[in-house]
C-alpha cells in the first residue's frame, strides 16, 4: 500500500488557497465531526514503531508530506536511511529541494512539485519570486541525475485559465516536468459565498478542459507518445477497457496517512478528524486497516464508477452547500464527456500503432487525485 507520512505542520509559504485561508472568515461546515486539538505540529512518535509497521507490508511506498516536508530535512534523511519500504515519494513546494543531497533526492520514484502554471500566476498565489526559485531547484534536481517522475502539481482557482496554465508547463522549452496534474480549489474550504465558481466553471474551466482534451490527442498524433496529464491519463485506460474505479486517489483503501503522532487516517487532508482515526503505527498492522467507503449522494450518482467520489474529505465535511457541490460535480461530468469525446480518435491511434494501450498506464495512488 501507499502511505503519506506527515513530518511537520510547518510551511515556509502562505499560499492564497492554503494557509492564507486560515485568516479569512468562512461559512460554517463540518457538522458532526470532532477535531482533535492535541495533534502535535511536529513528528513526535517513535520511528521504530513506524519501521515495524511498514515492515509488515512488503509493497509499502512512503510519501513525505507536510506542511512542507523539507522543513524537516533531518527526518527525511533518517527515514530514508532506515524505513523498510519499496520506494519513496515526495510532495513539496520545492523551495528547499536544493538542500537535500542528490543521494537522497535521486531515490524518489516520484517528486510532486507545487506550481500553478506560468510565472505570474504562480507568484500571485504563492509569493513573489517563488516560480523562479522552484524552477532553479527543479533544474538542479535534474542536473543532479534525477530520473524519476517529476510531476507539476497545480492548484487552480478562478484566476486560472486552465488551457494556458497546462500548456505553459507542458510546452516549456526546457521540458522540465514529465507529468502534470491539477486540482481545483473547490469544496475544500467554507468559502463558497465569496467565490465566483459557477461563472468561471461555465465560461472558462469547462470549455478549457474540452480544448485541452483535443490538444492532448493532437500531441499523441504528433509525437507518438501519451502526455502524462493526469486528469485525462488517469481515467482513459478504464474508459477504453470499460472498467470502473473506486476513489481514484486510493484514500481509505490503498492509500493511508500517518499523522505526526503516529495515528493512521484515510487521507492527509483529514488530520485531526477523530471519527476517522483508524489505528496507530504502534498497535495496528497494515493488513488490519479498515477500508473507508465514500458515502452520501456519491453512492447513487451515475458518475460513481468514473470518479469514485472525487474527494473523501469533502464528502465527509461538505464545506460547500448543495448548490456548490452540484457545480463541482458538473466539472467532473464535463471531464468525463471531454475524454469520451476523444476516445474514438484514441482507439484509432492505438489501432494504427501510433500509441499503445500500455502508454495509458501509470503508477496509481502516487499523490495525484486524478479527478480535479
Amino acid at each position: 500500500m501507499y502511505y503519506h507520512l506527515i513530518l511537520t505542520d510547518a510551511c515556509n509559504l502562505c499560499c492564497s488557497y492554503c494557509r492564507a485561508k486560515d485568516f479569512e472568515e468562512c461559512d460554517p461546515f463540518g457538522e458532526g465531526v470532532t477535531f482533535d486539538e492535541d495533534v502535535p505540529p511536529e513528528l513526535s512518535f517513535d520511528l521504530g514503531d513506524l519501521y515495524q509497521f511498514l515492515a509488515e507490508d512488503p509493497d509499502a511506498v512512503l510519501t513525505f508530506y507536510g506542511g512542507e516536508p523539507l522543513m524537516r530535512l533531518d527526518l527525511v534523511r533518517e527515514v530514508m536511511d532506515h524505513a523498510p519500504v519499496e520506494g519513496f515519494m515526495l510532495q513539496t513546494n520545492a523551495m528547499r529541494l536544493d538542500r537535500l543531497e542528490p543521494e537522497y533526492r535521486n531515490q524518489f520514484s516520484t517528486v510532486l512539485v507545487s506550481i500553478d502554471g506560468p510565472e505570474a500566476l504562480t507568484d500571485a498565489h504563492r509569493g513573489d519570486g517563488v516560480y523562479r526559485r522552484v524552477m532553479e531547484n527543479v533544474h538542479a534536481l535534474l542536473d543532479g541525475g534525477y530520473s524519476g517522475e517529476l510531476i507539476a502539481r497545480m492548484t487552480i482557482t478562478e484566476e486560472t485559465d486552465i488551457e494556458e496554465a497546462v500548456l505553459a508547463l507542458s510546452e516549456n522549452p526546457d521540458h522540465s516536468f514529465s507529468s502534470i496534474h491539477w486540482q481545483i480549489d473547490a469544496n475544500f474550504w467554507g468559502d463558497y459565498s465569496t467565490r465566483d465558481f459557477g461563472r468561471w466553471a461555465a465560461e472558462s474551466y469547462n470549455p478549457g478542459i474540452r480544448r485541452l482534451a483535443t490538444r492532448w490527442v493532437e500531441r499523441m498524433r504528433e509525437e507518438g507518445t501519451v502526455p502524462k496529464w493526469y486528469p485525462f491519463l488517469g481515467v482513459t485506460e478504464d474508459l477504453l477497457l470499460g472498467q470502473e474505479s473506486r476513489l481514484r486517489c486510493g484514500c481509505g483503501y490503498a492509500n493511508y496517512t500517518v499523522m505526526t503522532d503516529g495515528t493512521i487516517i484515510p487521507c492527509p487532508c483529514m488530520v485531526g478528524m477523530k471519527e476517522w482515526y483508524l489505528g496507530h503505527v504502534a498497535e495496528t498492522r497494515p493488513q488490519d486497516l479498515p477500508a473507508v467507503p465514500v458515502g452520501g449522494a456519491c453512492t447513487t450518482c451515475d458518475l460513481a464508477g468514473f470518479c469514485g467520489g472525487r474527494c473523501l474529505y469533502s464528502n465527509v465535511l461538505n464545506p460547500w452547500p448543495a448548490e456548490g457541490r452540484r457545480l463541482v460535480c458538473g466539472t467532473v461530468r464535463n471531464l468525463r464527456d471531454a475524454v469520451v469525446a476523444v476516445l474514438p480518435e484514441i482507439r484509432e491511434l492505438i489501432q494504427d500503432e501510433v500509441v499503445t494501450l500500455d502508454d495509458f498506464s501509470f503508477e496509481r495512488y502516487n499523490g495525484c487525485e486524478i479527478i480535479p
